[in-house]
């Protein structure tokens, strides 16, 4: 039995197991977003991984220190603590369902009798072990270099660079040659797929619409996302016969990755196609930067174009086919450049137009375009002619204005819901109206953040890792699960998995936003007089065929 427990054990770290297990119970309580046995399972396994590794670190540490050891009472100890930790994995898989149902019933979600534990502990075992044998190849480079350098250096020292060097090869292979090397070449390869795929959907024969006979941009050269934008949203017909009255058709212009060579080439080709349609003579002009795979939410702009009955022209230029949590995780910076160009190109423009003819000029992003939409315009530029003003949708995390914002709220107002001086800016919203706020009246710049707070694009923190985000603190955002607490290093586990699968929730939730919620922000920010009931209706509208 000591031969089978010393073969089985003699190897683990016991601080890792314990951790390990620690880590695996505790992934299965609930965070922001509720997870199927494969997102389950996939981020059980990796927090048992991180939880042993914190376990191995925190004992070589010891070692290093050339603390005393007892070999034998550590291998008895680790098959006792295995045993244990059985006993509380089962335990916390019997819970699972419930701490996942704590989130289904905020969001009308039907509950979960079972979190399909067999599958969840298979699909976590692999991920373990998986992790496991890459542990043990750093282990093994990382011997190699010491007991080189151990040759003509110190034994503490040659630790050292043996540690160095093993991190310096994982590091370059993992980020600079696999992650990033793959993601460009994903990138340049959807791109060259997107331009060799049709669609079933034609281009259109109207000679003022986008990618029509007589447009500047080649219907092929949007890309299926920019065809999808320009093809879809309500005409004219659809906004009269909601109306009982007359209405415009939307003019909509977009400027795909393969419509010119150079973001300033793509830019200038969109603003000349605006203007042959006439885009400047409407109400309002809206600058659009999408998404990282160049999608725009329709739930946004089909809102926007029944609002104004159709007296609308809207912008964008394509920067990507990445899904925007991969560059946010790797390349924030995607897409900045190219929000910049278009704003700019299109403000110059707009700028040297009479004041009291031109449009409102909004500027609109949701997820990954809200971020390079925030980016796209220097506030101290424009401040002598400023833009009408801006609704970002889903802000993400890195976005620098918004944190700031944030981390500035008045005193008392919470984290997913600031109060931001006397609102005469900026405001916050999320699924219910928050924007009439007592007192407060606009200023000569309207910017609008909508948000849900259970959108891990937006409230995902790194520094989760070691402290309790401040939007866990205090009173919580209404579909935020009672039952979510924090852990170190775990909530930010747990959130990176909620992020990666924000667009998989019902819409109202997550980072899925729902076209009623983007209603009463639109009307914010461009500063439309209509009447309550009429904006019920719409929402009703909206509501009716989603």
């Amino acid at each position: 039995m000591a031969r089978l427990i010393n073969i089985l054990f003699g190897s683990l770290s016991v601080a890792g197991v314990v951790l390990a297990f620690v880590f695996f119970c505790a992934s299965l309580t609930p965070s922001l977003m509720p997870r199927s046995a494969l997102v389950q399972g996939a981020l059980s396994g990796l927090a048992a991984g991180v939880g042993y590794l914190i376990g191995v670190i925190l004992e070589s540490l010891w070692l290093y220190l050339e603390l005393p050891t007892r070999p034998a009472i550590r291998r008895r100890f680790v098959a006792i603590v295995t045993a244990v930790g059985l006993v509380a994995a089962i335990a916390s898989l019997w819970h699972a369902a419930a701490w996942q149902n704590s989130i289904r019933e905020l969001w009308t979600m039907p509950a979960l009798e079972s979190v399909d534990p067999l599958r969840l502990v298979a699909i976590a075992l692999a991920v373990f072990v998986v992790l496991f044998l890459l542990g043990r190849l750093f282990l093994a480079l990382f011997r190699i270099f010491a007991s080189r350098a151990a040759r003509i250096l110190p034994r503490r020292i040659s630790i050292l660079i043996g540690l160095a060097a093993a991190l310096l090869i994982f590091w370059s292979v993992g980020e600079g040659l696999l992650l990033r090397g793959a993601l460009r070449l994903a990138d340049s390869s959807f791109r060259q797929m997107d331009a060799l795929l049709e669609d079933e959907i034609a281009a259109p024969s109207d000679p003022s619409k986008t990618g029509s006979s007589a447009s500047l941009l080649d219907w092929h050269g949007l890309g299926r996302q920019g065809r999808h934008f320009i093809a879809s949203g309500p005409g004219r017909a659809e906004l009269e016969t909601f109306w009982g009255t007359a209405a415009m058709e939307p003019i909509r212009v977009y400027a795909g990755l393969n419509s010119a060579e150079t973001i300033e080439e793509r830019a200038k080709l969109a603003l000349d196609e605006l203007i042959r349609q006439g885009g400047f003579e409407r109400s309002t002009l809206v600058v659009i930067t999408p998404t990282g795979t160049g999608w725009i939410d329709p739930e946004a702009v089909d809102t926007l174009d029944y609002l104004h009955r159709g007296d609308v022209a809207s912008i964008a230029l394509q920067y990507s086919y990445l899904t925007s949590w991969l560059s946010l995780l790797v390349e924030p910076e995607y897409g900045s450049e190219s929000a910049r160009v278009l704003f700019r190109t299109v403000y110059r423009y707009w700028g040297a137009l009479p004041k009291e003819t031109r449009p409102k000029l909004i500027l609109y992003g949701l997820s990954l375009g809200a971020l390079n939409s925030q980016q796209s315009a220097d506030l101290m530029e424009v401040i002598a002619d400023p833009f009408q003003g801006a609704l970002w949708a889903g802000p993400p995390f890195q976005s620098k204005m918004w944190n700031d914002v944030t981390a500035s709220r008045n005193p008392g107002s919470p984290a997913w819901l600031p109060a931001f001086r006397d609102s005469s800016i900026i405001r916050f919203t999320n699924q219910d109206q928050h924007l009439d706020i007592p007192g407060a009246h606009w200023g000569p710049l309207r910017i609008v953040y909508l948000q849900y707070a259970t959108d891990a694009v937006t409230f995902f923190d790194p520094w989760s890792f070691y402290r309790s985000p401040p939007w866990l603190q205090g009173e919580r955002g209404p579909d935020v699960s009672p039952a979510l607490r924090w852990y170190p290093a775990l909530t930010m586990l747990q959130l990176l998995f909620d992020m990666m699968i924000a667009t998989t929730s019902p819409m109202g939730h997550g980072h899925v936003y729902a076209p009623q919620h983007y209603i009463d922000p639109w009307i914010a920010v461009t500063g439309l007089d209509i009447e309550p009931a009429t904006v019920e209706r719409l929402k009703r509208h909206f509501i009716e065929v989603q």
